[in-house]
């Protein structure tokens, strides 16, 4: 009997130490995410019937938590329109937050902005503070103007929302004159 009781003693102490690691594992378990993620995705923004831009990703995710972000892991291309639905501008890039509570976008990775001028302006960083309706930087940037003769660099920036106004720190530019051009000589 002394052995039989010793056994089932062992044998209850191993399942309770068992129970109470299976306790402290489950306890540490993070509650799932809240958050739906959607496959090759198509927005539209309207405004008063008026299409502002198109969103294209091939995977967009929403968070259901207190913050209500949108999450594009595998990129973005968002096609801005004006007020006669012409293509004004494409931002691209390989990673974007929209953070809804806080009114900002990031775009972060070969974020590549098309004007449809044919200016290129290339940066690894882009907000876009939805507030005050402008866009900035802490990374380099770079311009190639549409005319094929000038372009600009900076340590970081600021811009309007069309990017008709680039304000470039540390910024400098190259511009080749043409033949008509109006810059004086020097030394010929």
């Amino acid at each position: 009997m002394p052995l039989t009781i010793v056994l089932l003693g062992a044998i209850l102490s191993i399942a309770c130490e068992n129970d109470t690691k299976d306790i402290d594992r489950l306890a540490n378990i993070k509650a799932e995410e809240a958050v739906d993620i959607s496959k090759d995705v198509t927005v539209i923004y309207s405004d008063s019937a008026k299409v502002k831009a198109e969103l294209k990703a091939p995977e967009m995710r929403v968070y259901h938590d207190s913050t209500g972000n949108y999450e594009f892991k595998k990129g973005v291309l968002i096609i801005f329109f004006d007020e006669h639905a012409k293509e004004m501008q494409r931002v691209t890039s390989e990673y974007a937050l929209q953070k809804k509570l806080e009114g900002l976008t990031e775009f972060r990775n070969n974020v590549v902005i098309t004007k449809v001028d044919g200016t290129v302006i290339k940066t690894e960083e882009l907000i876009y503070d939805e507030n005050n309706k402008k866009y900035y930087g802490s990374q380099p940037i770079t311009a190639e103007y549409n005319d094929g003769r000038t372009s600009a660099q900076g340590t970081s920036f600021t811009a309007n929302e069309d990017f008709n106004d680039i304000r470039f720190m540390n910024g400098t530019a190259i511009h080749y004159p043409s033949s008509d051009s109006q810059l004086p000589s020097f030394g010929n």
